[in-house]
This record gives C-alpha cells, structure tokens and sequence, in this order.
C-alpha cells in the first residue's frame, strides 16, 4: 500500500530550478511533519526540509536554507520543495517522508517514498 508518491525530478542545468511534489496518502498525511531529503552517492541521507503539517512551521538545512521552500497543499495532500539556484553537488536522489518528529534528522520518519532523481549539470 504507497503512501507517499514523490514527482518532478529530472535534468536541470546549473542555477536552474526545479519543483519536486509528494502525494500523500490520506493517513499519512496524518502525520505530525513531512519533509524532504535527500541521498548522494555514497553519502548518507540528508534531511534538507521540515513542514509540521498542523501551522506553517518549517525548519531547513543549512545547505538548501534560501533556495529552496518545502510547502504543502492540505486540499490535495500534496507536500512540494521548490528548488531555486541549483548546483551541481543538490544531484541526488530526493525522497519525501512523513512521521510523528518534526526534525531534520532521518529517524524522525516512519513513511518513506521510492524517490526522484535530481541530476544538475
């Protein structure tokens, strides 16, 4: 049973942007956050974008804070990160998770989705 469906990857140049989407399923878009990461070759997965799905609370990575905006629409269960200035080292896999800490950190989530590739050139 898929809970969370992430879209919107692909090929950008560099300083490019890019807007991922998440589809939520209805009970995990329950859960207390979402958020966006991602995982390099090689390295491990890094939380880039928190949303508590009750306010507009958010909370960012260094790495992405000022060039990308996580956001959600409640009407659609849909969780967005918009990616401004791209860089060669932002190419990744993305993923969308959901889960009851609303925190930066990989262990905070329970839902997970497959992921989207990012590849800035």
């Amino acid at each position: 049973h898929v809970q969370l469906v992430e879209s919107g990857g692909g090929s950008v140049q560099a300083g490019g942007s890019l807007t991922l989407s998440c589809a939520a399923g209805r009970y995990t878009y329950k859960r207390n956050c979402m958020g966006w990461f991602r995982q390099r070759p090689g390295k491990d997965r890094e939380g880039l974008a928190v949303l508590w799905i009750g306010g507009a609370t958010t909370t960012y990575a260094d790495s992405v804070k000022g060039r990308f905006t996580i956001s959600k629409d409640n009407t659609k269960n849909n969780l967005y990160l918009q990616m401004n200035s791209l860089k060669p080292e932002d190419t990744a896999m993305y993923y969308c998770a959901a889960g009851p800490g609303c925190t930066l950190y990989r262990g905070g989530y329970d839902y997970w989705g497959q992921g989207t590739q990012v590849t800035v050139s």
